[in-house]
């Protein structure tokens, strides 16, 4: 596997979707192309009820494209088949410097851990997954064999996260 994949782990309101936004904004100010992969642990629809590319999925269709002068979207229905799996995803990502992944807590990629102490759920995840190689708090974190960040610290994140997967200067 050639691609640059860094990701964002964490329980519920962990922190992990701003600071997935903080870190796509930084890398693009500096001249990186990065695309995200997040894992949704719900049924999830980015369809509206009545639109026509709704229609022709509720009619049966396998994947609907939807196309337009801005953007594009693929929308593949899965009827029942099981979720793809990670590497099966990472294969339809067009070329790019990194792949930003949030969610996908078991997969063995160099990950950071989210922290707040509003989080769902405060248990850390780091000691017991090896993938985990720093985390980001809004709280003091005491005892970590491994780097710790201020979880605003976006910046020095994302040096961080250049140096671990090798992103070329630009």
């Amino acid at each position: 596997m050639n691609q640059r994949i860094f990701g964002i782990s964490g329980w519920k309101n962990s922190g992990k979707t701003g600071l997935a936004v903080r870190l796509v904004a930084e890398f693009t100010r500096r001249g990186y192309r990065i695309s995200t992969i997040k894992h949704a642990h719900h049924d999830f629809d980015i369809d509206k009820v009545g639109a026509d590319s709704f229609r022709h999925r509720e009619a049966g269709a396998h994947e609907v494209t939807i196309v337009s002068g801005t953007r594009f979207a693929i929308m593949h229905e899965l009827r029942g088949a099981p979720e793809p799996s990670f590497e099966d995803i990472l294969a339809r990502i067009a070329p790019c410097d990194l792949v930003l992944i949030e969610g996908y807590k078991r997969e063995a990629v160099p990950k950071i851990e989210a922290r707040r102490l509003q989080s769902a759920n405060r248990e850390p995840l780091a000691p017991g997954d090896p993938h985990i190689v720093a985390i980001a708090a809004d709280h003091a974190v005491d005892g970590s064999i491994i780097p710790v960040f201020d979880l605003d610290d976006t910046m020095a994140i994302a040096d961080f996260i250049a140096a671990k997967v090798g992103l070329p200067a630009k």
